[in-house]
């Protein structure tokens, strides 16, 4: 066998040798690329469309507050003078009950 032969020789068993080692490495790459690409299908068909649905919703919550924020206050303050009239009314009740 001539050196040429030789070197040719080593060469392939070094890539024979070299490609089965790497094999298991591809095909652990090929598996993350898989489960990459399911948990993306996920995020675009389950996560995102739940968030748009919680964004809505904040949303519109925050739109009905900021539009009724200056009612609320109005509508508690007529509580309070309605407490202090209903009170009123109560003593005078009870003193014309009383008479």
């Amino acid at each position: 066998m001539t050196d040429n032969e030789l070197l040719l020789a080593m060469s392939e068993m070094m890539d024979t040798k070299l490609k089965a080692e790497l094999q298991p490495m591809k095909d652990d790459l090929q598996s993350v690329k898989e489960e990459v690409h399911q948990v993306k299908l996920y995020q675009e068909n389950v996560i995102v469309p739940r968030l748009n649905t919680i964004e809505s919703c904040y949303t519109d919550t925050y739109k009905r507050y900021r539009r009724d924020a200056d009612r609320m206050e109005a509508a508690f303050d007529d509580i309070d003078i309605l407490k202090k009239v209903v009170a009123e009314h109560s003593e005078k009740l009870q003193e014309l009950a009383n008479t």
